[in-house]
């Protein structure tokens, strides 16, 4: 092995935020243990295309011991590591809630204008330190209910942030960790879980009562049920 120049990360700086993970093109950085790391010196060309996107400063460049970056290897990573782990453009948080007038918002049923206030919405994929989840009216949806309520975008989703995941087909524990981190690390104002009538989609009830009694805090949950006819129960 040769010196090179390579990122480094301060484990006592790092968040475990994700706002590099997208931004590493190669994938060589990943969460594990809920820190940034660097998986495999192969994977780093040294380049820094990661530095500015950590809010923390906690990566930096260092020339140390390293073996040779592997542009081939790390062409086999990136594929991979778009396809697994979320970190493809379309996860890059966009919040575009001031974009839309209250008189837009307000006519979203008889426009059919959309009333989403933030990219992206599936649970996997949100930053869960994201500005827009800041003192927000959370909206949790189980996956197929907006395509059986037609109601969803003026009745659930209006004025609320979304996130949205299937409790049968999805890793629940990794949702349990997200969105408990999401409620701790923000002053969420209610929480409505919008789900199917039929019993898979329960699961995620449990955990949104977890993560309402990990913050420590007395925030409103409205469980919302909808039919597989697209009707609203309660």
């Amino acid at each position: 092995m040769k010196k090179r120049k390579i990122i480094a990360i301060d484990d006592d700086k790092c968040t475990g935020c994700r706002q590099c993970i997208p931004n590493c093109p190669e994938g060589a950085i990943q969460i594990i243990d809920g820190k940034a790391r660097l998986v495999s010196d192969l994977f780093c060309d040294g380049l820094g295309a990661c530095l500015g996107h950590c809010p923390e400063g906690a990566i930096t460049i260092e020339e140390r011991q390293a073996e040779p970056f592997d542009e081939r290897k790390a062409k086999d990573n990136m594929v991979k590591h778009h396809a697994h782990s979320g970190a493809c453009p379309g996860s890059a948080a966009h919040d575009f809630r001031n974009a839309k007038s209250t008189a837009t918002i307000s006519a979203v049923k008889a426009s059919g204008v959309s009333a989403l206030g933030q990219w992206p919405v599936q649970i996997t994929l949100v930053n869960e330190r994201a500005p827009y989840f800041k003192g927000a009216d959370l909206l949790i949806a189980a996956d197929c209910v907006p395509f059986a309520y037609a109601g969803f975008h003026d009745d659930l989703l209006k004025g609320k942030i979304l996130l949205v995941g299937c409790p049968k087909l999805d890793d629940i524990e990794a949702y349990r960790e997200k969105i408990i981190n999401i409620v701790k690390a923000s002053d969420i104002r209610s929480i409505t879980y919008a789900r199917m009538e039929v019993p898979c989609c329960s699961g995620l009830i449990g955990v949104i009562e977890e993560a309402i009694a990990s913050s420590g805090k007395k925030i409103p949950f409205t469980d919302t049920v909808i039919s597989i006819r697209g009707e609203k129960i309660k």
